[in-house]
């Protein structure tokens, strides 16, 4: 099954299943057909593989056997239609494919070329036409796997050749990616990570795990994820049961279907680092004899998972999600999603609608989907009230995925994420490790190095930002040694030079930067910050998330202090605010391959210093209020604007410096006042 999340594609079938009984019927979801009722298909189909691309529309891959060839189709939100405008782009029969998307939109579909032909072909749409790759694989194949890395592009492919072969596609070639012969599971899946790590899924003597650098040659070997099997599976089947995915963060999960002996249900489990945990109550499902198994993960860590009847309750699917309240799997969405026999099921989360798409083939390919509830409030990027530890919030892209951060107005009277880049939330203690976040090397960007598990690699040539390469990697060594002190960290992604790296806090919007040494002065002055607990205490809440080693790739005081990186040089590398046990330290420095934290701040021409909120009064009264809102302002206001904590515009009257909002519903709403010279201020109020 294709991961949107981190560009994963499957080989064929379906991913992984999972679900203890305690069955949920409090889901007023319910599963809506995906265009037309019915088939999509002309005839009956196999071998179904979705991707979703960053646009939010559904592709579809599958064996036509309306024309004995691959197909694939398109759902642009209305209707589906023939990618290339016609069915059957293979050359003869393609059973087992799998199919990918770019982050710039283009399609990627292999298939295995059949009978009497031999190889995989590998096909590229690139909105206009389909391309033809040359075979990256000529002897006979079956299971393959396709994935897309999130942070360049680059094509990689999967095969049981060679006893098991990835190779990926670089300057109209294909290069080998690590040794050959490191395994032939059946229903092979592959992932490609931001954090630069290639996995590839199958089962082989048990469910395995297989990793490698994305930028491995062919003498690198590839190892087994944990040292271990994931678990035992039942291989009495001809479809698929095993899957796996990977989180925000990369943690990889796997569901699979356990051998007879157990009954063949269902057991999701995690990698954390070390070993193979269990999530959930081992052995779930809504019965015995399951299999075509698919699984997905939001970026929050919400898992879900599918499997169908093996002859048993007539063959129909069924959906559960994870409850990390009581750690079971619960059904979701119904007992069943189908009405009938249901085969090679793919489950994917669409990230732009918020929700969760199923294909399916039942006689012809079915597609269904699920809108997922809002776990938290929309966000209208108001920017912070004027107060200091007024908060505010921003939503952005970060690896290929919409985030939402909170944003504060610190004692500095400056606006700041506060949250650290790359971090699942604010800080709730000083060694939160879910507030951590990513740690960047100086000079760099948000190209998949600062994940906390990416690869080590030496120093590129030219040792500078131009030398980089798209590299996914944590390099070790004396990055950007030069250490001119006209080098500069200000420049957007696509425009970096020799002596200018790209700003990774431009891509919460182009009116945010990396902090100057001056600008951490001021706020560690303002906030009195002299120790961990100081920095947590914050209106920034700081937390300790330690540093990443320049020599070894290891972590260092982690849990204990806090490196936080400025854009300002030294002869020696760079500045950082340095948190330790007894100081806060502003004017610390080091080399520039040293990993730290990354805590954005905004342009000064978009907050307001501590001098302007002096010079402004003002007051929103009463809070909470029966439905007229008082505005008391030194400042003339131009504008307001009132939204609904889900992000709905609502129809107010401003009438003499009053809001009426008599005519709202009880609730919580922002309030913006835009004041003359363009200041803006925003105030949760609740309205009784």
């Amino acid at each position: 099954m294709f991961i949107n999340l981190q560009s994963k594609v499957k080989g064929i079938g379906v991913g992984i299943g999972i679900l203890t009984m305690a069955i949920s019927s409090l889901n007023a979801q319910q599963w809506v057909d995906v265009g037309s009722a019915g088939n999509i298909s002309a005839g009956t189909s196999s071998y179904n593989n979705l991707a979703i691309d960053t646009q939010g529309n559904y592709y579809i891959s599958y064996y036509d056997v309306s024309v004995q060839k691959g197909s694939v189709q398109k759902f642009n939100g209305t209707s589906w239609s023939y990618v290339g405008g016609n069915a059957g782009i293979t050359t003869g029969t393609a059973t087992f494919n799998s199919l990918s998307t770019d982050s710039s939109g283009n399609v990627f579909y292999t298939n295995q070329d059949g009978y009497p032909n031999s190889g995989m072909e590998v096909r590229k749409f690139d909105g206009n036409t389909w391309t033809s790759y040359a075979k990256p694989f000529t002897a006979t194949i079956n299971y393959q796997a396709s994935a897309v890395s999130p942070n360049n592009n680059t094509l990689f492919v999967y095969s049981n050749s060679e006893s098991g072969s990835v190779k990926r596609y670089v300057n109209n070639a294909w290069e080998q990616v690590g040794a050959t012969g490191f395994g032939t599971p059946a229903f092979s899946e592959m992932i490609v990570g931001t954090n630069g790590k290639v996995y590839v899924c199958g089962i082989s003597s048990g469910v395995k795990v297989f990793e490698n650098s994305a930028t491995a040659t062919s003498s690198d070997q590839w190892s087994l994820v944990g040292g271990a099997n994931v678990g035992s599976t039942f291989t009495e089947g001809v479809n698929s049961t095993a899957d796996f995915a990977l989180g925000a963060d990369n943690t990889i999960y796997v569901v699979y279907s356990s051998p007879a002996s157990n009954n063949r249900r269902l057991n999701v489990k995690k990698f954390d680092g070390t070993n193979w945990v269990q999530v959930g109550n081992a052995d779930f499902g809504i019965s015995n004899d399951l299999y075509n198994v698919s699984i997905a993960v939001t970026p929050s860590g919400k898992l879900y998972a599918v499997a169908s009847g093996w002859i048993i309750n007539g063959g129909k699917n069924t959906v559960y999600q994870y409850n990390s309240t009581n750690n079971t799997w619960e059904t979701f969405g119904g007992d069943f999603v189908s009405d009938g026999t249901a085969t090679y099921n793919d489950l994917q989360y669409d990230a732009v609608n918020n929700t969760l798409v199923l294909t399916y083939s039942q006689n012809g390919v079915r597609v269904k989907k699920i809108q997922l509830a809002n776990t938290t409030p929309a966000c209208n990027n108001a920017d912070p009230g004027t107060n200091p530890g007024d908060t505010g919030c921003v939503t952005f892209t970060y690896k290929g995925q919409q985030v939402t951060y909170t944003t504060v107005r610190g004692a500095d009277g400056k606006v700041w994420l506060q949250q650290n880049l790359g971090s699942l939330q604010v800080a709730t203690s000083m060694t939160d490790a879910d507030s951590y976040g990513d740690l960047f090397q100086w000079g760099r960007w948000d190209d998949g190095h600062q994940n906390r598990n990416s690869a080590t690699s030496n120093e590129p040539s030219p040792n500078t930002p131009v030398g980089l390469n798209n590299s996914a990697s944590f390099i070790l060594g004396s990055w950007w040694g030069g250490n001119d002190l006209n080098d500069q960290w200000t420049a957007n992604s696509n425009s970096i030079t020799s002596t200018n790296g790209a700003d990774p806090c431009k891509i919460v919007g182009s009116d945010w930067k990396m902090p100057t040494q001056a600008d951490w002065t001021a706020t560690k002055n303002a906030e009195g910050i002299n120790n961990p607990a100081t920095a947590y205490a914050s209106k920034l809440k700081l937390p300790a998330g330690g540093n990443r080693s320049f020599t070894n790739g290891s972590f260092e005081f982690v849990g204990q202090r806090g490196y936080f990186w400025s854009s300002t040089t030294t002869g020696l590398g760079a500045k950082y605010l340095y948190v330790g046990t007894t100081i806060g330290n502003p004017s610390a420095g080091a080399p520039r391959g040293q990993g730290s934290s990354v805590r954005c701040i905004k342009e000064i021409t978009s907050g307001l210093g501590t001098s302007d909120i002096k010079k402004i009064t003002l007051g929103i009264y009463p809070n909470p209020t029966n439905g007229i809102l008082n505005i008391k302002t030194d400042s003339e206001v131009e504008k307001i604007n009132v939204t609904s904590m889900v992000g709905q515009r609502m129809d107010v009257q401003f009438i003499n410096n009053q809001i009426n909002m008599q005519s709202l519903q009880k609730g919580i709403y922002i309030v913006e006042l835009q004041l003359k010279g363009g200041q803006k201020v925003s105030k949760k109020i609740i309205k009784n």
